[in-house]
């Protein structure tokens, strides 16, 4: 049951106008969720130091692999919105801000929302092969475990969460085979447990916006509640923070002078500051929303980018 404090209004400004101003299927494959599938270049960003020379035809050529494979991630996940939000649109509906879908709204049929998502499947997974036969199988691994998540993981308490956050892991395994890459399984760590901080975010949100009609939209949120999700963050949060820090001087696949440490803090700020935004300003609902709106967070974000891309190519 969700205690009676009043869900907090998002500070971050609503700019849907915009978006709205897209085609109705564009809109329905959610093209701002696509930030998600960034994690696809990790298997590039942290191979800078020891197989990619900056600048060099070599490294020219695992960079454009990398961004074909965030592309072909991208459709691979937005097939899957579009046939979820095929299934939802009566749960969507009754929900403050889902309601306004392309699918739920009226604007998209759900036949057409169909015929796009079961074209865009196999039509990714060929091109994927193309690019990569290891790539189509963890394209194929990837829409097998969203189906599972589609029509019953999503229903059974925790699993739903740690399929998204497996999600996540998958997207950057897909990165690293495109460009036969040896990533550490310190990466793929902190891919899963920053994943899972930001899913079960995700859900307190739910929790807090829809209040006593949390059930009515989907089930599964009956089973959790604000404390229970609360104590979960820390965990997520804390293993995160624990994880990354280890990673930046045990891993054998970074720079030896432990210069990786200088990115630990903007780590920590960047995950403090998302657990006030979730919690003071109710903001969890749409990561993604928050990581192009939030000036705090892009500024934090470029910093980690700029300072990994110098210790990593400056660090051969």
């Amino acid at each position: 049951m969700v205690s009676g404090r009043e869900p907090v209004v998002d500070e971050i400004p609503n700019r849907g106008a915009a978006t709205s101003r897209l085609p109705p299927l564009i809109l329905a494959m959610r093209p701002k969720q696509w930030i998600k599938n960034l994690i696809v270049f990790a298997g590039f960003v942290f191979t800078l130091n020891e197989q990619w020379r900056p600048f060099t035809p070599e490294m020219w050529n695992a960079l454009s692999r990398s961004a074909i494979a965030f592309a072909l991630f991208s459709l691979l996940s937005s097939s899957v919105y579009l046939l979820n939000d095929v299934l939802d649109v009566e749960k969507d509906r009754l929900h403050p801000t889902k309601r306004n879908r392309p699918i739920a709204s009226g604007a998209l049929s759900p036949a057409a929302a169909v015929t796009a998502g079961l074209l865009l499947m196999p039509t990714c997974l060929l091109a994927g092969y193309l690019l990569s036969p290891k790539f189509a199988i963890v394209g194929g691994g990837y829409l097998a475990m969203q189906f599972a998540y589609i029509f019953a993981l999503k229903q059974v308490v925790l699993v739903d969460i740690f399929v998204i956050a497996i999600g996540f892991v998958m997207r950057a395994v897909s990165g690293a085979v495109v460009i036969g890459a040896e990533i550490s399984p310190w990466l793929y760590t902190v891919t899963l447990l920053g994943a899972l901080f930001l899913g079960i975010c995700k859900r307190r949100n739910e929790l807090l916006l829809l209040d006593t009609n949390a059930g009515q939209h989907r089930k599964i949120l009956q089973m959790y509640t604000p404390s229970l999700l609360d104590s979960l963050t820390s965990i997520a949060a804390s293993s995160t923070i624990m994880a990354y820090s280890l990673y930046t001087f045990t891993s054998p696949k970074l720079p030896r002078n432990n210069l990786m440490m200088l990115t630990i803090p903007y780590v920590i700020f960047g995950i403090f500051r998302y657990v006030f935004l979730a919690h003071n300003k109710n903001a969890g609902g749409s990561p993604e929303e928050v990581f192009l709106r939030d000036r705090p967070l892009i500024g934090t974000i470029v910093l980690w980018i700029v300072t990994t891309g110098l210790i990593l190519s400056l660090g051969r």
